[in-house]
């Protein structure tokens, strides 16, 4: 409680969107993740108030149990003993890593941390604290943990709800082991999700559109699965601390989720009560919109290819969880070396973390398109740069007489060389930081040039948005000739082009997807790729290099499984299972049509003459067709049709629940007419999976008045999302 929330710096991208301050005054509910860090920043600290994840004001007696001599008898506080040692498990460790990094953990105490499933030594002087799922084979292991008196207490803290049967066979598993006397507390902590920005958080479930699209699946798998969904997403509720309403879709997952979710706050008074209860009236009266959606109502989406940098980082190099991995191929005087004496160049792989809401330059331009995150930091770069040799040469750095032509002569002010020098190393840490993405742009400017991602890219928005309504043939002629062309694209690429093709509407039928597949299919197979298609690249370093006339093993895999994808939705297709009506809607024009975009192409060319390193140049020759039209995707549309209360939209269609309320509200009937609140908070979620794409399109939504948080079982890359439609198939 009372976590202090940080404000996204606005893009000065006004062409493509208009994000302001993400965090405007008398917002309805605070920072996901600062409610999240609070939360877990709470429970390192040894802390008995846990409840409903930090943050409220009371302590929960249903989430919360501190023995007589847990905390406060044993002295295991900040003050007192500060040292712990943090145990997790696979599930949790994601929930934390993108909150705290190693140092952080450290400044809380933190001397190490362990996965639970692991070789673990006893340390009897140290308190433990243990954050895990509540299942079966970890309550087992916690057992045996505190029968054996590996640390000298424990401290209990699940992400999620135990219930009480468990709780009670776990009772009796500590006491027939002889280790209740070990355990200091046991706390649920609500939160079941992994928050990877201020507004983006997953629930990390593996294979969620494979799960409640299986036809194999039983009734118990199922309910197994909506039960967890709604679970999570109870979660970040009680993180927030504010009750939603929640609109969603009717039928299928998205209905059965939001029921679930709507019966498990309307049951937990408590939330109701330490939380709401202490807002005030300004505060309570804008509730949050919680919006849950089916990812069968846009499936181009997840397979199209991106245009902005966040989005192309997450298509076109490894990327998880903040962290961006990719090789980097060595100097050409090592390569040749290596070459003469018939060795494969080795391969050096980088690793980054890169945090959007601390690093100044990621936040500033991860929604801005390719080519300006290019020149933008190109142009910071070479700004530190100059700043860092005035100061040099202020302190020292220059020749006698540019010393003193700079200082101003013998009688120079010495407060301005103490800044000047003061300065110097916030200046360089900046630097690093711009020299990472330097490194980050280079390495995802190589895919783009080296695959043409732009091309694709072009097309599939031309097919998405309806530019060849009026002429299927042309659709079909052009698709055909970019798949066909063993220069442009990978496997993957081209997978991807046939798949929007046959999901845009009006552009062909069933005859033509089969025809435009066979022949990809037939081009791959009789003249292979020019470009290599291991994407990611090899973890060994092995070059996978161009093929010429044949497709390696892992390319024909590719080719194998995007074949199964297509025929999975063709069948879906055939069925009327899913839309294929337009998915994007063309807003406005962001310059780059036309005279437009040709002027600040030829504005880009021009200031890419004095860039050393010739990356923007490079760009500007390959990414022309990335800076045109702002598309609003199809969750955008839905998301801002209910916030704006449209009528004869998703706000007349959706169903309405309040938890505060029994029974639907049929808004077409009873609340067209009446005056609603203005929605200052949206919380858009996606059953089956979603990507950056769709995250940063959302943010279109929001203003200086309103916050957009976007939410899904779990973030997936276009090869991902893939492999889980052939799964299906």
């Amino acid at each position: 409680k009372g976590a202090q929330r940080r404000d996204r710096p606005q893009t000065k991208n006004q062409r493509i969107m208009s994000i302001a301050t993400m965090a405007a005054q008398g917002s309805a509910t605070s920072n996901l993740k600062s409610s999240q860090l609070a939360a877990i920043t709470s429970m390192l600290a040894l802390s008995a108030d846990t409840n409903g994840g930090g943050s409220g004001s009371d302590p929960n007696p249903y989430s919360s149990y501190d023995k007589p001599g847990g905390v406060n008898s044993t002295n295991s506080n900040n003050n007192s003993n500060p040292w712990k040692i943090l145990i997790y498990d696979k599930h949790t460790r994601a929930i934390i890593s993108p909150l705290l990094s190693v140092s952080q953990l450290r400044s809380r105490g933190v001397t190490l941390h362990l996965l639970l499933h692991s070789d673990r030594e006893p340390i009897p002087d140290v308190p433990a604290v243990y954050f895990v799922q509540p299942t079966q084979e970890n309550l087992s292991a916690i057992a045996r943990d505190c029968s054996r008196h590996l640390y000298q207490r424990a401290h209990l803290h699940f992400s999620t709800r135990m219930e009480r049967p468990v709780m009670e066979e776990f009772a009796r598993l500590v006491v027939n082991t002889g280790g209740l006397d070990n355990i200091a507390s046991v706390h649920d902590q609500f939160v079941e999700f992994a928050c990877l920005e201020e507004r983006l958080f997953t629930l990390n479930v593996p294979q969620s559109y494979v799960l409640y699209n299986n036809p194999g699946a039983t009734e118990v798998d199922m309910e197994s699965a909506m039960n967890g969904i709604a679970g999570g997403l109870f979660s970040v509720v009680a993180t927030l601390g504010s009750v939603p309403v929640i609109r969603c879709a009717r039928g299928g997952a998205p209905e059965m989720v939001a029921r679930k979710l709507n019966r498990l706050i309307a049951e937990h008074p408590t939330l109701i009560r330490s939380k709401d209860g202490h807002r005030s009236h300004h505060q309570s009266h804008h509730r949050p919109v919680l919006v849950i959606m089916d990812r069968n109502m846009d499936l181009i989406t997840p397979v199209q290819h991106a245009s902005t940098y966040q989005a192309l980082i997450d298509d076109v190099l490894e990327h998880k969880a903040n962290r961006v991995e990719f090789n980097v191929k060595p100097e050409d005087t090592d390569d040749t070396n290596n070459r003469r004496r018939g060795r494969a160049p080795p391969v050096v792989r980088k690793k980054f973390d890169i945090d959007p809401d601390v690093d100044p330059f990621y936040s500033q331009h991860k929604f801005n398109p390719f080519p300006e995150a290019i020149e933008s930091n190109g142009a910071e770069l070479q700004d530190v740069t100059a700043k860092e040799q005035q100061i040099r040469s202020k302190t020292g750095g220059g020749g006698k007489d540019d010393d003193l032509a700079a200082t101003g002569g013998v009688g120079a002010d010495s407060s301005e060389l103490a800044t000047a020098v003061e300065s110097l190393p916030i200046l360089l840490e900046r630097k690093k930081k711009l020299e990472v993405h330097t490194s980050i742009l280079q390495a995802a400017m190589n895919e783009v040039a080296a695959r043409d991602v732009p091309q694709f890219y072009e097309l599939e928005i031309s097919l998405a948005t309806g530019t060849y309504k009026n002429d299927s043939a042309k659709a079909k002629n052009d698709v055909v000739e970019l798949v066909c062309d063993s220069t442009k694209g990978n496997v993957n690429d081209k997978v991807r082009l046939v798949i929007v093709y046959a999901l845009s509407s009006g552009v062909g039928s069933s005859t033509d997807i089969d025809e435009v597949a066979h022949a990809m299919r037939e081009s791959l197979e009789t003249m292979g790729s020019t470009v290599d298609g291991a994407a990611p690249p090899a973890m060994d370093g092995a070059p996978g290099g161009p093929t010429h006339g044949t497709l390696t093993k892992d390319d024909r895999a590719r080719l194998d499984v995007g074949l199964h994808a297509i025929d999975y939705l063709k069948k879906l297709r055939s069925m009327n299972m899913i839309a294929t009506s337009d998915v994007m809607q063309t807003e406005v024009s962001g310059g780059g049509g036309g005279a437009a975009g040709g002027d600040m192409l030829s504005a880009f060319m021009a200031r890419a003459t004095n860039q050393a390193t010739g990356l923007l140049a490079k760009a500007n020759e390959k990414l022309g067709t990335m800076l045109g039209k702002i598309h609003k995707y199809r969750a955008t549309m839905v998301v801002e049709n209910i916030c704006e209360m449209r009528p004869n939209t998703e706000d007349d269609e959706y169903l309405y629940l309040d938890p505060r309320v029994k029974g639907d509200v049929d808004v077409a009937t009873t609340l067209r007419n009446a005056t609603r609140a203005p929605v200052r908070e949206a919380i858009a979620f996606m059953i089956g999976g979603g990507c950056y794409g769709e995250y940063q399109n959302l943010q279109m939504v929001a203003d200086e008045r309103r916050n957009v948080t976007y939410g899904c079982t779990e973030i997936v890359d276009p090869c991902m999302f893939l492999n889980h439609l052939a799964k299906l198939a």
